[in-house]
């Protein structure tokens, strides 16, 4: 059996005055996350409370959250020096980054070395447009520590097609840094996450940012969780572990991989194959050139 243990942190997000005091909201958490987890998952845009540290805060809009940018090189360092420190694999979060003239929504991975590798968000959720937002356009199974994992940046959980892709290409974990705004926001998400593990028979790891920064800094709503396919090796509603609602704490569990790939042989349901095996039937449709 492979078993591989996995912690979310659920970050709370504040308005800090100075970078410091993000990096001891970092610390305070990953203090409480166990230092034998194969993979540890921070939710999306977690350095916006960052927004506070600036001097005319004040007269700042959501429109100037870019300005965290500034901060990129530290958040790097900062998680870098994490994952060599710990000996741990830590997606930290995502972070809004320039690159040439743009801006994006980055997800990190780093590396027990230190080094990283990254996504860029491809889909942008609306509100994002205030942000000046850029989409990326690659999708990436990275084979870092036990599994072979992939990541959905909130919104693109709502896209079918990105988890398909990870899971064809491999991906046993699909982890989703995420940050929503309202209740029905983060259950949109969370039920599409859970779809997808259902869809590709893989694990979903689902991560969201929570608290109550004030303006210009939008709400976080929401629980993480550790989702499976729902078949008689897991629980029956498929979560294998969930957060308390809007508190900033950790959560941790253990899944089996191979449990995966028993289950996509000999499961109730076995979607993964059969999503594939009418080809022919959806190829006599072709949607996308109606819209």
């Amino acid at each position: 059996m492979t078993k591989v243990q996995i912690s979310a942190c659920q970050l709370s997000v504040r308005k800090v005055s100075n970078f410091d005091e993000f990096a001891n909201q970092v610390d305070y958490l990953l203090e409480n996350t166990p230092k034998d987890s194969d993979y540890v998952v921070f939710p999306e845009l977690m350095t916006v409370g960052l927004l506070g540290s600036f001097s005319n805060q004040d007269e700042l809009t959501a429109a100037d959250l870019v300005k965290i940018d500034e901060y990129t090189q530290n958040y790097k360092d900062l998680f870098s020096e994490y994952a060599r420190d710990r000996n741990q694999i830590i997606i930290g979060g995502s972070h809004l980054e320039k690159r040439d003239d743009k801006y994006f929504n980055i997800a990190y991975i780093f590396k027990k070395d230190g080094s990283y590798e990254e996504h860029k968000k491809t889909h942008i959720f609306p509100a994002e447009a205030n942000w000046q937002t850029s989409e990326g356009e690659d999708l990436t199974v990275f084979d870092i520590g036990p599994a072979k994992i992939g990541l959905a940046v909130c919104y693109e959980s709502e896209i079918p097609e990105i988890s398909r892709i990870l899971s064809l290409k491999g991906a046993e974990i699909i982890f989703s840094p995420s940050y929503t705004f309202t209740e029905p926001g983060f259950w949109r998400v969370r039920h599409c996450a859970q779809a997808r593990a259902i869809e590709n028979q893989i694990y979903f790891v689902h991560c969201p940012t929570v608290g109550n920064p004030g303006e210009p800094l939008p709400d976080g709503y929401g629980a993480s969780s550790i989702l499976s396919p729902c078949d008689t090796q897991w629980p029956a509603n498929g979560v294998i572990k969930e957060a308390e609602l809007n508190k900033e704490t950790v959560i941790t569990a253990t899944v089996d991989l191979d449990e995966l790939y028993d289950n996509r042989k000999n499961g109730a349901a076995t979607t993964f194959y059969d999503r594939s095996r009418q080809e022919h039937i959806y190829s006599k449709y072709e949607p996308y050139n109606e819209m």
